[in-house]
């Protein structure tokens, strides 16, 4: 019976200004300033990362799902939120 896959994903090192993080033959940087949802993370909830699919990545602990191509190209992937104007504080 075959053992167990591995992902071949891993956090290398972290800073304050974001952390490395190793997919196969590549190393990519994720900056805080662009991806400010991992900011307050601990070291483990950062290194807990799966790599279910070749342009996905997940972080279970933090319930964060980042496409491997907006790391790569973090330019094509603008961080804009909009309002609706159609919710308002009471939900309706």
């Amino acid at each position: 019976m075959p053992g167990a896959a591995t992902s071949e994903v891993e956090v290398s090192l972290a800073s304050n200004k974001g952390f490395w993080l190793l997919l196969k033959d590549e190393e990519l940087f994720v900056p805080f300033a662009e991806f400010p949802w991992f900011r307050q993370a601990t070291l483990e909830q950062l290194t807990t990362v799966e790599w279910p699919a070749p342009n996905h990545l997940y972080w279970p602990l933090l319930d964060i799902d980042l496409a491997v191509e907006s790391i790569r190209n973090p330019n094509h992937f603008p961080l804009i939120a909009k309002s609706d104007p159609s919710f308002n504080r009471t939900g309706r």
